[in-house]
């Protein structure tokens, strides 16, 4: 997209409740030659395709070697179609630090778009626990939280779909 394209693709989408966001990752390893590759497919296989993203660009530092450790950054800017996407990002891929660049002044949320929010959120929150759960437990303790935390993602799954279809 040419740059004036851009500017008028992201002035719609904040008029109609978008987001323009500057997320920063960091990422380190003992093999230099894995990370700038990791941060490409971030940004142009992964965020790029998460539901709600118009579209994303980023950059992406020298590594530095620090006690046989390098380390580099990325700066993302994403626009995103909604506030609810960015909070997915936020939780699913831990980026270092998040600047909300547009809108500059107040957002405001209808009822039903919080409560799905918090839905969403609520449901993030269950498939992290989950993860933990079947990482840390072991047994027959395992087996009964993990039957009790997929009946939980279920029901949420459900309220979910009743919000999307009203």
């Amino acid at each position: 997209m040419a740059k004036n394209d851009v500017d008028r693709v992201t002035d719609e989408k904040v008029a109609k409740g978008g987001v323009l966001v500057k997320f920063y990752f960091d990422i380190q390893d003992t093999d230099k030659s894995k990370l700038q590759p990791l941060l490409v497919d971030l940004i142009n296989s992964r965020l790029m395709k998460e539901r709600g993203v118009v579209y994303c660009h980023g950059s992406i530092e020298e590594p530095i070697e620090n006690k046989g450790i390098y380390i580099t950054s990325a700066m993302v800017t994403v626009l995103f179609d909604s506030f609810m996407p960015l909070v997915n990002i936020a939780f699913n891929y831990a980026p270092a630090g998040i600047e909300i660049l547009r809108p500059t002044g107040e957002m405001t949320f209808k009822i039903h778009e919080l409560q799905g929010m918090l839905m969403d959120m609520a449901n993030i929150s269950v498939i992290y626990s989950k993860y933990i759960i079947e990482n840390v437990m072991k047994g027959e303790n395992l087996e009964k939280l993990k039957q009790q935390v997929d009946e939980r993602a279920e029901t949420g799954r459900q309220q979910i779909e009743k919000k999307d279809d009203k």
